[in-house]
């Protein structure tokens, strides 16, 4: 199958184009800036650099790429959670998820693409007891900063899920630990290793799934039944990277 890749550089999009061109899908990836292009030649895939928040440049993008699938793994976090740097990091990744996937969305579907899996967060539900599952509400009443996160998720699930003539996939991703992240270790939950994260969902599941460790947060049983999501899953790293 063709597939584009939004996000073909973040610490998911990069384990997640060998895992695709592996199982025999060609891929064209994105990236916001050309220094990264030699990045994306070295794993194998299409490179274009475009800005998703200029709609008409993605479009013609997304058309030339043709593609069936379009992955959307976008995100602007250049900041950790605790730092200064972080609240504004927040509000521009709530623009990205919002006018970002707007734009992704329908350039996907004036390409002609069939299917859509789109990254979220699985830290967004409602307080209350007990394990939460993905038909559980989210945190509508939050504040502050976490209100930027909230309103991005939404607009960004109702987007992915909404598009007439597109099946629609929603990973609701625990917290990243491990290589390339700002965690070593699970950092508390819901948390989910980065490289079970890069799951391949191109022909299997509709709607939305929690992808998270067993860690009393969130239940992944519906992602493990319907995708095959194992969350011991490890990528095998060369000594080179």
């Amino acid at each position: 199958m063709r597939v584009f890749l939004a996000g073909a550089t973040g610490v998911i999009g990069r384990r997640l184009a060998p895992l695709l061109l592996k199982a025999g899908h060609g891929v064209t990836g994105t990236t916001r800036t050309s220094a990264k292009v030699a990045m994306l030649r070295e794993l194998g895939i299409a490179p274009v650099v475009v800005d998703v928040l200029d709609a008409r440049a993605l479009a013609q993008a997304v058309a030339a790429a043709r593609p069936e699938v379009v992955i959307h793994q976008l995100t602007d976090l250049p900041s950790a959670p605790g730092t200064a740097g972080y609240p504004a990091a927040q509000e521009s990744n709530r623009r990205l998820r919002i006018e970002g996937t707007q734009n992704l969305m329908q350039a996907a579907k004036l390409a002609g693409a069939r299917r859509a899996i789109a990254q979220s967060i699985a830290f967004v539900y409602a307080p209350g007891e007990g394990i939460r599952a993905e038909d559980d509400p989210l945190y509508l009443a939050a504040e502050g900063v976490r209100r930027l996160t909230i309103e991005g998720v939404v607009a960004l699930e109702r987007e992915v899920l909404q598009t007439q003539g597109i099946a629609g996939v929603v990973l609701r991703y625990g917290l990243l630990y491990g290589p390339d992240t700002w965690y070593e270790t699970p950092p508390r939950p819901p948390s989910v290793h980065v490289d079970a994260a890069a799951l391949l969902a191109i022909d299997k599941g509709a709607g939305v799934y929690n992808i998270a460790e067993d860690d009393g947060a969130v239940t992944s049983v519906k992602a493990k039944h319907e995708l095959g999501f194992d969350p011991a899953f490890r990528i095998a790293h060369s000594a080179n990277n």
